[in-house]
């Protein structure tokens, strides 16, 4: 969670750091998806700093209000205080959504059409876990109360329901593990 302004800084720059390129005027001028994706997460990071700090109220209604712009315009709908720092998401398309009673570390990327959270529209109190280093790939879901390892892979139209171990491929419907790997 973010509550002082070097914990911003920190997730601001593990942001920054998964981009090839930081997105410059020129993408601001020619409205490039890279910019668009760039405005977003930064806008996700500081309405979870005045969320948590309590700061200044009115800080937080000015970003929230971007925020919730943001979310409409892009599709994509990631809940404050979700995400660990290095956030990555690769394209717009289909929506993105990460619902409330997810937990998921640092350094996850995401393709379009991901959905991670529980499978009714009302919270039934589930949660669900991913760890670090974690990659979905275009389309996947994970429903259900369901802890996913680290470095786990989520093949494409995937559709996760149970728990998956450390070092995982998985994919199908319901995903399977395809491959566990070894990482040096």
């Amino acid at each position: 969670m973010i509550k002082t302004k070097a914990d911003l800084k920190h997730y601001l720059t593990e942001d920054l750091k998964r981009f090839s390129n930081k997105p410059g005027f020129k993408d601001w001028i020619l409205k490039n998806e890279v910019w668009y994706i760039y405005k977003y997460q930064r806008t996700l990071r500081y309405v979870e700093y005045y969320k948590n700090s309590g700061e200044s109220k009115l800080l937080y209604l000015f970003y929230f209000f971007i925020y919730k712009r943001l979310c409409y315009k892009l599709k994509i709908d990631i809940k404050p205080n979700n995400m660990g720092p290095g956030l990555r998401i690769y394209h717009l398309g289909s929506l993105i959504r990460i619902k409330t009673n997810c937990i998921i570390g640092k350094n996850c990327s995401l393709q379009p059409g991901v959905v991670i959270g529980n499978k009714n529209l009302e919270d039934d109190g589930s949660f669900v876990r991913v760890g670090d280093n974690s990659f979905f790939g275009l389309g996947s879901k994970v429903f259900g109360e369901v802890n996913l390892g680290h470095n786990v892979v989520v093949g494409a139209n995937s559709v996760v329901v149970k728990n998956v171990p450390n070092n995982s491929v998985v994919s199908g419907i319901p995903a399977k593990i395809i491959k566990t790997r070894v990482l040096k």
